[in-house]
Protein backbone atom coordinates (compact mmCIF):
# COMPACT_ATOMS: atom_id res chain seq x y z
CA UNK A 1 0.00 0.00 0.00
CA UNK A 2 1.25 3.43 -1.02
CA UNK A 3 2.06 5.92 2.02
CA UNK A 4 -0.56 8.89 2.74
CA UNK A 5 -0.28 12.15 4.39
CA UNK A 6 -2.68 12.26 7.26
CA UNK A 7 -4.13 14.84 9.23
CA UNK A 8 -5.51 13.76 12.48
CA UNK A 9 -7.68 16.73 14.05
CA UNK A 10 -8.52 16.08 17.70
CA UNK A 11 -12.02 17.87 18.10
CA UNK A 12 -13.03 18.00 21.72
CA UNK A 13 -12.77 21.24 23.22
CA UNK A 14 -11.74 20.09 26.46
CA UNK A 15 -8.35 20.85 26.98
CA UNK A 16 -7.91 20.36 30.66
CA UNK A 17 -8.30 16.21 30.48
CA UNK A 18 -8.12 13.83 28.19
CA UNK A 19 -10.82 11.63 27.19
CA UNK A 20 -11.30 8.14 25.85
CA UNK A 21 -11.41 10.47 22.36
CA UNK A 22 -7.85 11.37 22.49
CA UNK A 23 -6.78 7.95 23.08
CA UNK A 24 -8.62 6.90 19.85
CA UNK A 25 -7.00 9.53 17.93
CA UNK A 26 -3.35 8.89 19.78
CA UNK A 27 -3.44 5.14 18.95
CA UNK A 28 -4.86 5.92 15.23
CA UNK A 29 -1.54 8.50 14.30
CA UNK A 30 0.74 6.18 16.34
CA UNK A 31 -0.19 3.32 14.08
CA UNK A 32 -0.42 5.25 10.95
CA UNK A 33 3.20 6.79 11.54
CA UNK A 34 4.49 3.04 11.67
CA UNK A 35 3.11 1.44 8.91
CA UNK A 36 5.02 4.27 6.76
CA UNK A 37 1.78 6.93 6.40
CA UNK A 38 3.05 10.78 6.96
CA UNK A 39 0.84 12.50 9.65
CA UNK A 40 0.45 15.77 11.00
CA UNK A 41 -1.68 16.61 13.92
CA UNK A 42 -3.80 19.55 14.90
CA UNK A 43 -5.69 19.28 18.69
CA UNK A 44 -8.65 21.78 18.37
CA UNK A 45 -9.02 23.01 22.25
CA UNK A 46 -5.32 24.08 21.78
CA UNK A 47 -5.94 26.97 19.29
CA UNK A 48 -7.65 30.24 19.46
CA UNK A 49 -10.10 31.25 16.58
CA UNK A 50 -12.84 33.64 16.83
CA UNK A 51 -16.14 32.51 15.68
CA UNK A 52 -17.50 34.00 12.37
CA UNK A 53 -20.23 36.64 12.96
CA UNK A 54 -21.29 37.81 9.20
CA UNK A 55 -21.22 36.42 5.62
CA UNK A 56 -19.17 39.15 4.87
CA UNK A 57 -16.15 38.08 7.48
CA UNK A 58 -16.72 34.80 5.53
CA UNK A 59 -16.35 36.12 2.35
CA UNK A 60 -14.43 38.94 2.16
CA UNK A 61 -12.13 38.71 5.74
CA UNK A 62 -9.34 36.93 6.05
CA UNK A 63 -8.64 33.93 8.32
CA UNK A 64 -7.39 34.40 11.22
CA UNK A 65 -3.60 34.24 11.55
CA UNK A 66 -3.93 30.86 14.20
CA UNK A 67 -5.93 28.97 11.66
CA UNK A 68 -3.20 29.40 8.73
CA UNK A 69 -1.51 26.60 8.99
CA UNK A 70 -4.32 24.25 9.96
CA UNK A 71 -5.62 25.40 6.17
CA UNK A 72 -2.16 24.63 4.71
CA UNK A 73 -2.16 20.72 7.00
CA UNK A 74 -5.54 20.29 4.82
CA UNK A 75 -4.80 21.09 1.49
CA UNK A 76 -1.42 19.01 2.42
CA UNK A 77 -3.64 16.00 3.17
CA UNK A 78 -4.78 13.54 1.28
CA UNK A 79 -6.89 11.54 4.07
CA UNK A 80 -8.57 13.64 7.37
CA UNK A 81 -9.13 11.75 10.30
CA UNK A 82 -11.33 13.87 12.27
CA UNK A 83 -11.97 12.90 16.13
CA UNK A 84 -15.00 14.18 18.05
CA UNK A 85 -17.34 13.83 20.95
CA UNK A 86 -21.61 14.22 20.16
CA UNK A 87 -22.61 16.47 21.79
CA UNK A 88 -26.45 18.01 21.74
CA UNK A 89 -26.77 15.57 18.61
CA UNK A 90 -23.89 17.17 16.74
CA UNK A 91 -20.51 18.23 16.69
CA UNK A 92 -19.02 20.44 19.33
CA UNK A 93 -19.68 24.25 18.77
CA UNK A 94 -15.43 24.52 18.16
CA UNK A 95 -15.10 21.97 15.40
CA UNK A 96 -17.94 23.74 13.70
CA UNK A 97 -16.73 27.13 14.72
CA UNK A 98 -13.16 25.70 12.90
CA UNK A 99 -14.77 24.33 10.23
CA UNK A 100 -16.56 27.50 8.80
CA UNK A 101 -13.41 29.69 9.57
CA UNK A 102 -11.22 27.27 7.22
CA UNK A 103 -13.67 25.83 4.48
CA UNK A 104 -13.56 29.78 2.92
CA UNK A 105 -14.62 30.49 -0.59
CA UNK A 106 -11.32 30.49 -2.50
CA UNK A 107 -9.88 27.79 -0.90
CA UNK A 108 -12.39 25.04 -0.20
CA UNK A 109 -14.37 26.00 -2.92
CA UNK A 110 -15.09 28.41 -5.94
CA UNK A 111 -18.22 30.07 -7.02
CA UNK A 112 -18.45 29.32 -10.84
CA UNK A 113 -19.83 31.48 -13.46
CA UNK A 114 -23.60 30.10 -14.35
CA UNK A 115 -23.41 27.71 -12.43
CA UNK A 116 -25.90 27.07 -9.24
CA UNK A 117 -22.80 24.21 -8.29
CA UNK A 118 -19.56 25.39 -7.31
CA UNK A 119 -16.14 23.93 -7.79
CA UNK A 120 -15.13 21.90 -4.80
CA UNK A 121 -11.20 22.95 -4.35
CA UNK A 122 -10.40 20.24 -2.05
CA UNK A 123 -11.12 17.18 -3.96
CA UNK A 124 -8.92 14.20 -4.21
CA UNK A 125 -9.26 13.76 -0.11
CA UNK A 126 -11.12 11.68 1.89
CA UNK A 127 -11.88 11.30 5.81
CA UNK A 128 -13.17 9.27 8.31
CA UNK A 129 -15.26 10.61 11.01
CA UNK A 130 -14.59 9.09 14.42
CA UNK A 131 -17.56 9.89 16.93
CA UNK A 132 -17.76 9.19 20.27
CA UNK A 133 -21.12 9.25 22.44
CA UNK A 134 -22.89 8.78 25.56
CA UNK A 135 -25.91 7.06 23.84
CA UNK A 136 -25.55 3.52 22.41
CA UNK A 137 -24.35 3.68 18.45
CA UNK A 138 -27.33 1.87 17.13
CA UNK A 139 -29.74 4.42 18.72
CA UNK A 140 -28.10 7.30 17.23
CA UNK A 141 -27.65 5.05 13.72
CA UNK A 142 -31.02 3.59 14.12
CA UNK A 143 -33.48 5.91 16.20
CA UNK A 144 -31.85 9.60 15.36
CA UNK A 145 -30.69 8.44 11.51
CA UNK A 146 -27.01 9.70 12.79
CA UNK A 147 -28.47 13.31 11.05
CA UNK A 148 -25.83 15.36 12.25
CA UNK A 149 -23.06 13.13 10.74
CA UNK A 150 -25.40 12.85 7.77
CA UNK A 151 -25.58 16.51 7.51
CA UNK A 152 -21.32 16.74 8.18
CA UNK A 153 -20.61 14.72 5.41
CA UNK A 154 -22.69 15.36 2.64
CA UNK A 155 -22.98 20.03 3.57
CA UNK A 156 -19.88 20.72 4.67
CA UNK A 157 -17.37 18.11 3.23
CA UNK A 158 -18.78 16.75 0.47
CA UNK A 159 -19.84 20.31 -0.45
CA UNK A 160 -16.04 21.23 -0.42
CA UNK A 161 -14.67 17.73 -2.12
CA UNK A 162 -13.78 15.74 0.48
CA UNK A 163 -14.70 11.95 -0.15
CA UNK A 164 -15.56 9.43 0.65
CA UNK A 165 -16.40 9.78 4.11
CA UNK A 166 -15.87 6.71 6.58
CA UNK A 167 -17.71 7.26 10.00
CA UNK A 168 -16.84 5.09 13.23
CA UNK A 169 -19.31 5.57 15.53
CA UNK A 170 -18.51 4.31 19.73
CA UNK A 171 -21.54 4.37 21.86
CA UNK A 172 -22.09 4.03 25.70
CA UNK A 173 -18.32 5.80 26.26
CA UNK A 174 -18.80 6.05 29.80
CA UNK A 175 -20.10 2.81 30.39
CA UNK A 176 -17.26 0.73 28.83
CA UNK A 177 -15.35 -1.96 30.16
CA UNK A 178 -11.53 -1.96 29.99
CA UNK A 179 -12.17 -4.77 27.73
CA UNK A 180 -14.14 -3.04 25.23
CA UNK A 181 -12.26 0.12 25.39
CA UNK A 182 -8.87 -1.88 24.15
CA UNK A 183 -11.02 -3.70 21.29
CA UNK A 184 -11.89 -0.15 19.83
CA UNK A 185 -8.22 0.61 20.34
CA UNK A 186 -7.20 -2.12 18.39
CA UNK A 187 -9.39 -1.09 15.80
CA UNK A 188 -8.74 2.61 15.43
CA UNK A 189 -4.88 1.14 15.09
CA UNK A 190 -5.62 -1.36 12.49
CA UNK A 191 -7.88 2.32 10.46
CA UNK A 192 -4.46 3.83 11.07
CA UNK A 193 -2.33 1.40 9.66
CA UNK A 194 -4.36 1.16 6.53
CA UNK A 195 -5.30 4.93 6.37
CA UNK A 196 -8.78 4.21 6.58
Amino acid sequence: MKPKRILVIQGHPDHCQTHFGHALSNTYAKAASEHGHEIRSLCLASVDFPLLRSRHDWEEGSIPESLVSAQEDIYWAQHIALFFPLWLGGMPALLKGFLEQVARPGFAFKNVKDSALPAKLLAGRSARLVVTMGMPALVYRWYYRAHSIKAMERNILGFIGINPVYETLIGTVEGMSEDQRERWLRKLAALGAKAA
